[in-house]
């Protein structure tokens, strides 16, 4: 810490010994340890946080970390990834160049991309050397900034990276909300500054003023309150007064703990122009400050000279910056209100007519435009389009702002509001949207801005499973008339999207195709998206297989956002090789909606029996989802993972599922949902021998609608009949049976739908030979699972007619199929029917549960990857080789440091280094 003569004392970390100490052990921790790291430094203003860190980061330098520093800024907290730029910009090797930084940010507008890369980066240097990432004044980090580190420091835990944040006391502030994050994963330190001793105090003068300190000045210094840098004002003036050989007035009149009075001392014109500095921020342009002055550059020299000379501001080259916070905000406060939002809104404008960003002028506008100011709108619509795709929060914040500047008779006021819609819903706070469009719909629009707000709020109903009341505003807003051909387009998709949740399909079909007329006809890109997604859904809930690939290629191909929907269309095919190569294409470009593309990765590595890998999918996707605030699949994730549960025979592990799935449920509880949940249920009571009640529940899923209706249930038709018939409900087996041949003459191109439907038709006539045909279709289904439980149910009917030869070579296909795919459970009770029937291969030793601990825990893709990244490779590499997310393989990645007990890569080397190759 410096005052305006020089540093004021060795270090300047007087009285701080213990915790730059405790600092300096972490540093060394992090080094020695190859594991990640992250320390909080918090205090209030003033107290020597920004000291303390710069010493430790001089200190991980000279211990051969790579160090990049950065400090948030009160006034530029609003552009995406600011406040983290300077931290893989700038340090002795930066992170990145200033032009992938920037390729970054304006290439990718996704959260979730973004920061993966950003790991990447920060991984692939880890791998040579370790890595510091200083943040001083993170309670003013941008958005965007602050979802990066509560997501980092967990995903790069088992690299040498040290995570070094500087904040004020705020109970729920970003420093702690990134530190909560962090907990549980990688060790997580607190260093709390406390006021200096007196003792520290004393030391800090007699560094300073080179003599014994009397007690005049422990007098004064003890207003200080044992802050540093109002202690280190103070000795400053007491320094220049006694340099001006003024001794018996050691402190200027009106000095309040040494900031204002030096304010005080300055030439009115240099005051000024550090009022306009404030202003600007605590990083700014000289040629800003001047404009903003109103005076030549040139004019304003000796005020700029005055004002470092005073040791107010330090000049770089580039910028001015004020010396601390505090100076800048006490320089701020003195400006009266008034003048300061007339000040903002003028220094916004200078920054946009000089070349700047909207996103630029955004701190200014929020402080200093009026309600009316339609430029000041304009320029805040700019800058939320700007930061919808990767900060939505933050942009329906700028849309709510916009809106109150908006005053209610202006027309502008309904395409704000509609584009405030629709930032909103963006953000997840679907609530608010619909409040505010309805607001807006009691004010009686124009006919178009009534249907555009329609349209909006559309989108805000559909995310709220509220297809009902969707279908019933588009058509009131149709049936009004009067909007452009584009709105009524856009309106009509909304209507079929809604109709897709109806029971009468074929009604739905044809609005869909009118509204796809419509789209075309007109050229809108938004209705076109609407209509094939509303017939897609239509097809896929008609169980049209094909007809629902059709669509989703095309919507796929219009916006390669929804090739997710197109890899699990394929899937209905049965087409895994095409969704496999377009999962690997997703993989490659660094698609959009990374969840929901670890909703189709699941839903192909389910269907092709990979329970780990799915089972890790779905780990994976929900943590997206969570971390952007979206969720869209997690009722089904959970049921698919409390599915493959019950065959593994985890029953604990099934029910805490089944708990979440019903959690999950009444957030969204669409009639799919709802099904899917009734039939999980039905699945455990079977299990749990309550025959009555799983047929109970059977019955509450095709309340819900027809059972083949639920995409996620087609393949169990068996399982269904198979209840049914056990609980005596021989009316509901036949009607299930019925349903699945009505889904198999729909899809004739797909084996396992003709497979499923013998199936379910010989379960219930009973009868080997119908079952044998259903094994026969079945053997061109790309599904093992399905498989295995059709010759499962061939040999029970073949051990049932005393066919044992014939019921034994069945069964036994059905254990080896299940035990293939980890579903231990299911080949467990296979093993116990071919004992029964004497089966010498029923006789032998069970296959040994895979235990919990230690390399036999892993599975298959775990030891895949705990190789790879032994042998030096990235989460993005190994996710290359193996052709899936490296989502996929941070989840895989913490499976296995769990199951081994390491803490970092240079550990998990060293172990699998003495393993035998598998």
């Amino acid at each position: 810490m410096s005052g305006a003569g020089g540093p004021l004392s060795r270090s300047g970390l007087r009285g701080r010994e213990a915790e730059l100490a405790e600092l300096a052990e972490l540093i060394a921790s992090v080094a020695r340890t190859g594991s990640g790291g992250l320390a909080l430094v918090r205090g209030e203003p003033g107290i020597g946080k920004s000291t303390l860190l710069a010493e430790a980061v001089a200190q991980a330098r000279a211990a051969g970390y790579s160090a990049g520093a950065g400090k948030a800024d009160e006034l530029h907290h609003i552009v995406p990834l600011s406040s983290l730029a300077a931290c893989v910009l700038h340090g002795d090797r930066p992170l990145l160049s200033g032009d992938a930084f920037a390729d970054l940010a304006r290439h990718h507008d996704q959260r979730i991309w973004l920061v993966e890369r950003l790991a990447e980066v920060i991984e692939a240097r880890a791998g040579s050397v370790p890595v510091l990432i200083a943040l001083d004044d993170v309670q003013w980090a941008d958005p965007l900034s602050r979802f990066a580190l509560q997501q980092l420091p967990a995903r790069l835990r088992t690299s040498p990276v040290l995570w070094l944040l500087a904040g004020r006391r705020e109970p729920a502030g970003p420093a702690e909300e990134i530190v909560a994050a962090a907990t549980g994963h990688l060790p997580a330190t607190t260093v709390s500054l406390g006021p200096l001793s007196g003792t520290a105090i004393a030391q800090l003068a007699g560094d300073t003023l080179g003599a014994a300190v009397d007690a005049r000045v422990r007098d004064l210094l003890d207003g200080a309150g044992g802050n540093p840098f109002l202690a280190v004002e103070m000795l400053a003036g007491l320094r220049t007064a006694g340099r001006a050989g003024t001794p018996d007035d050691l402190v200027p009149q009106g000095l309040v703990v040494g900031v204002r009075g030096r304010l005080k001392s300055l030439d009115p014109g240099t005051l000024r122009f550090l009022q306009m500095g404030a202003v600007l921020g605590r990083r700014f342009g000289f040629h800003d400050a001047a404009a903003l002055c109103g005076v030549p550059a040139a004019a304003l020299i000796p005020a700029l000279e005055e004002a470092v000379r005073a040791g107010l501001l330090d000049d770089d080259g580039d910028h001015l910056v004020f010396r601390h916070d505090l100076l800048r905000q006490a320089v701020y406060a003195d400006i009266p209100p008034s003048a300061r939002k007339a000040l903002h809104r003028e220094a916004a404008r200078g920054l946009v007519t000089g070349g700047g960003r909207a996103v630029d002028a955004v701190p200014h506008l929020l402080r200093g435009a009026l309600p009316g100011d339609e430029e000041a709108v304009e320029l805040l619509r700019q800058a939320a389009d700007a930061v919808l795709p990767v900060t939505p929060g933050l942009a329906a914040d700028l849309m709510t702002r916009a809106l109150e500047l908006v005053p209610s008779a202006r027309p502008l006021r309904f395409a704000v509001g509609e584009q405030a819609v629709h930032c909103l819903t963006r953000a997840g706070r679907n609530r608010e949207a619909l409040a505010t469009g309805d607001r807006l719909l009691a004010d009686r629009p124009p006919p178009e801005e009534f249907g555009r707000l329609q349209a909006a709020v559309g989108g805000t109903l559909w995310s709220m499973d509220l297809a009902g009341e969707l279908r019933r505003r588009a058509e009131a807003a149709l049936a009004l008339g009067g909007a452009a051909p584009e709105t009524e387009a856009r309106l009509a998709g909304l209507r079929a999207l809604a109709m897709s949740r109806e029971h009468d399909l074929v009604a739905a079909r044809e609005t869909g195709e009118s509204a796809l007329r419509a789209a075309t006809a007109v050229g809108d890109r938004e209705a076109h998206v609407l209509a094939l997604s509303g017939l897609g859904e239509i097809a896929q809930n008609a169980g049209e297989n094909a007809i629902a690939l059709e669509r989703f290629a095309a919507l796929s191909a219009i916006d390669a956002a929804f090739l997710p929907e197109e890899i699990v269309a394929h899937l209905h095919m049965d087409d895994f090789e095409a969704g496999e190569r377009l999962l690997g294409r997703a993989t490659d470009a660094g698609a959009t909606r990374q969840a929901m593309l670890l909703w189709a990765q699941g839903q192909h590595d389910w269907g092709l029996g990979r329970l780990d890998d799915a089972d890790a999918d779905f780990v994976t996707m929900e943590r997206l989802e969570d971390e952007v605030r979206v969720c869209v699949q997690q009722v089904n994730g959970r049921v698919i993972r409390s599915r493959i549960a019950l065959l593994r025979g985890d029953r604990d592990g099934a029910r805490d599922h089944l708990a979440a799935a019903r959690e999950r449920l009444d957030a969204k509880p669409n009639p799919g949902n709802t099904a899917a949940v009734r039939f999980l249920e039905a699945l455990h009571a079977e299990a749990d021998g309550d025959t009555g009640l799983a047929v109970d529940r059977i019955r509450h899923v095709q309340r819900e609608g027809a059972f083949m209706r639920w995409r996620l249930l087609r393949d169990s038709a068996g399982s269904a009949v198979r209840i049914a018939l056990g609980g005596a409900a021989p009316e509901l087996a036949e009607d299930l049976a019925a349903q699945a041949e009505a889904h198999a003459g729909r899809n004739p191109a797909v084996p396992t739908a003709g497979g499923v439907a013998a199936q379910a038709r010989g379960l219930v006539r009973n009868d080997p030979v119908t079952l044998a045909h259903a094994v026969e279709l079945l053997g061109a289904s790309p599904r093992p699972l399905v498989r295995a439980a059709a010759h499962a149910d061939l040999g029970r009917a073949l051990l049932a007619a005393g066919r044992e030869r014939q019921a034994v070579a069945a069964l036994t296909y059905a254990r080896d199929a299940f035990a293939g795919s980890g579903a231990h459970a299911e080949a467990a009770r296979l093993r116990r029917a071919l004992e029964g029937a004497g089966a010498p291969g029923g006789r032998g030793a069970a296959a040994a549960p895979r235990p919990v601990q230690g390399w036999g825990a892993l599975t298959p893709s775990e030891r895949k990857i705990a190789r790879l990244v032994a042998q030096g490779h990235t989460n993005r590499s190994a996710a290359d080789l193996l052709v899936v997310s490296p989502h996929t393989v941070n989840t895989h990645l913490t499976s296995v440091f769990r199951k081994l007990s390491v803490n970092s890569r240079v550990q998990l080397a060293n172990l699998v280094m003495g393993l035998p190759d598998d």
